[in-house]
Formats: structure tokens, C-alpha cells, sequence
């Protein structure tokens, strides 16, 4: 799909991360974009910056989690710019710990924006999408951790390979009905996000999580991928139509081996050669 001047692009998560990347590659190409996200003033901060030299930029606090508040974004956008081109479900918390010891609010909290996040994005948006008829083009983030698993990440791992079920099965419903409407799949490995500081945004109630592995997890995150080259990556698998996008090419043998146990019948092993020494941490 061509990205040109004047079309209109929605980025969730868009306050920080993949997803402030993302919205400031798609200004520099003169796109018309929205930028939603439940962290009002660091939201504020980002519309200033890529607004400053002119640009049609709109910021719109969002829960994804909640139906009610995406459907609201999806008619302020169109209110404002029109229809929709380039949907980015981008936006992601982190959550995990042992499976036997997490709460159903640990579970719900995760589930709900990571998972329901993008189904509420597809229901709001895509309809709109298939009917103007213009090409255009959806990007799911899910995570390398959506092809592969690890301990201690049952709630996000979930998650992720739902979103990356999701993702190909819209794949395979738009190909069949000769849409104009394309989708991606983002799968991150170590990106420089803020995904292991997801707790400054757990619903009030819900106490923070902290130890080894949050900690670890903040070490490695902060040595990540930077995430303009993940949203580089985005939208050149966009202008090409591609499916998959994948950030860390070093771990497909991982992906690789967990298929060939599958296929074999065998018991899970843990496939995760590299992806704990590389610099970094899944993120989205």
C-alpha cells in the first residue's frame, strides 16, 4: 500500500514506544494522524512535538481496553479527518509472574488491552475500512513471545499469540473477498520500550509488581532495538503488503524448533536460545 500525503492513520499506544515512533514516521510522510492513549499528558507532550511544524495531528485519550471509548475514537477520527487508512492496534502493557500465583485482575488487565484492545480496534474501525474502498491497511502488534514461549509470562504470552491467531486469520477472510485492505502482524523481540514500567498504568486497586524479574526485565529493556527502526520495519512491510514483520531474524530458529516439536508429537521443550542474551526485552 502507498502511504501518501493526505491520507488518515490511527496509532494506539501512540504516547511513547513503537507507537510514538510509528506516528512520527507516518508525520514525516504527511499523513493525517491520530494518536490514542490512556496516558493523558505524556499524549499531550507528543501531539505538541509532531504538531509543532504544522502537521494534522489529533490526540484522543483512550482506554483500549473499555469498547465504549474506542468506538468514540473511531467517530472523532472520522469526524475529523475522514476516513481511515492505516490502523495501528499497537497499544501494550506488560504482565507476568508465576501462573499459579497471578490474580484474575492480573489476567483481566493484561487480556484487556493487549487482546481486547485490538479486537475493540478491528470492530470499531475495519468495518469503515472495507467501505470506503480505498486501499488501506491494518497492523497488529503482537510479540516474539506470540510465536514462542517462556515462564513467568502466561497473561502476556496469551495475549500475544491470540493477537497473532487474530491477525492471520483476518489474513486469510481479506484475501478471500479480494479486499483493498491489507494486515500485518508485528512480532517485536528486544525493543527500547517502556513495557517493563507497564505498572504505572495498572487500574487503581492493583498493586504493583515488582522483584527479579520486573527488575531484569527493565536492565534489558533499556539496551532494546531502537523503536524507530521497529517502525521502519512497520511501514515498509505496509508499502509492500507483507504479513509478517519480524524485528530479530535470531530468533526464528527458536520459532522453527518449537514447529518441529509440535509436529512430532513431543513433550514442549523451551526454545529460547539467544532471546535472554540478547540486548533488550520483548516490548510493544
Amino acid at each position: 500500500m502507498e502511504l501518501t500525503e493526505g491520507q488518515t492513520a490511527v496509532v494506539t499506544g501512540a504516547a511513547s514506544g513503537i507507537g510514538l515512533a510509528l506516528a512520527r514516521e507516518l508525520v514525516g510522510s504527511g499523513l493525517q494522524v491520530v494518536l490514542a492513549d490512556v496516558e493523558e499528558g505524556p499524549l499531550r507532550a507528543a501531539v505538541a512535538e509532531l504538531g509543532a511544524g504544522g502537521a494534522a495531528v489529533l490526540g484522543v485519550p483512550t482506554d483500549v481496553s473499555d469498547g465504549a471509548q474506542v468506538d468514540a475514537l473511531a467517530r472523532q477520527v472520522v469526524d475529523a479527518f475522514g476516513p481511515v487508512h492505516l490502523l495501528c492496534n499497537n497499544a501494550g502493557v506488560g504482565g507476568g509472574g508465576l501462573i499459579a500465583e497471578l490474580s484474575e485482575a492480573d489476567w483481566a488487565w493484561v487480556l484487556g488491552v493487549n487482546l481486547w484492545g485490538v479486537i475493540h480496534g478491528l470492530r470499531s474501525f475495519l468495518p469503515g475500512m472495507l467501505a470506503h474502498g480505498q486501499p488501506a491497511h491494518v497492523v497488529n502488534t503482537a510479540s516474539v513471545l506470540g510465536l514462542i514461549t517462556a515462564p513467568f509470562t502466561g497473561p502476556y504470552a496469551a495475549s500475544k499469540f491470540a493477537v497473532e491467531a487474530i491477525t492471520e486469520t483476518l489474513f486469510h477472510e481479506l484475501a478471500m473477498t479480494g479486499s483493498p485492505v491489507g494486515v500485518s502482524v508485528l512480532c517485536p523481540g528486544w525493543v527500547r520500550t517502556r513495557i517493563a514500567e507497564s505498572d504505572r498504568n495498572r487500574p487503581a486497586g492493583m498493586a504493583p509488581r515488582s522483584g527479579p524479574l520486573r527488575d531484569g526485565l527493565a536492565e534489558v529493556v533499556a539496551n532494546g532495538m531502537p523503536p524507530e527502526l521497529v517502525a521502519r520495519a512497520v511501514l515498509e512491510a505496509v508499502r509492500e503488503r507483507r504479513f509478517y514483520v519480524l524485528t530479530h531474524p535470531e530468533i526464528t530458529a527458536n520459532v522453527e524448533a518449537r514447529l518441529r516439536g509440535i509436529v512430532s508429537g513431543a513433550n514442549p521443550e523451551l526454545h529460547v536460545a539467544g532471546l535472554f542474551d540478547m540486548p533488550g526485552a520483548p516490548g510493544s
